[in-house]
């Protein structure tokens, strides 16, 4: 079973069009070295909880949007050894980041299940 990589953060949104740029740049490294699938999510209908919510969990502000993101490995010994080329990569270094990264939320899954629709 695949291995993914889930992250969670808060992007404002004027900083929507500089996040996106971003994104497609990483897409690129990220499958380049290797990755199987890379997703990128900005939220449409994500509440803010009462008691726990992915607003609440990444602090979001009422001008910030929630973005969700996962890359796919085919499992975890070919995900360390990509994350270490994508960390490596001049083309993701420097440069200013259009989110605080000390509010994204990041972790690395065992998948133990997976359903799709037959193409």
């Amino acid at each position: 079973m695949p291995y993914v990589d889930g992250f969670v953060l808060a992007v404002s949104k004027d900083k929507i069009d500089a996040y996106k740029a971003l994104a497609r740049k990483a897409c690129d490294v990220w499958m380049e070295h290797g990755a199987l699938d890379y997703v990128e999510c900005i939220g449409d209908d994500v509440p803010y909880g009462t008691l726990t919510s992915f607003p609440r969990a990444v602090m979001a502000t009422e001008n910030e949007v929630v973005v969700f993101s996962w890359v796919v490995y085919r499992d975890r010994e070919a995900r360390d050894a990509i994350m270490k080329k994508v960390m490596e990569d001049p083309r993701l270094k420097g440069g200013d980041m259009p989110f605080d990264g000390k509010r994204m939320i990041f972790g690395g899954f065992d998948t133990f299940l997976q359903a799709r629709v037959a193409s």
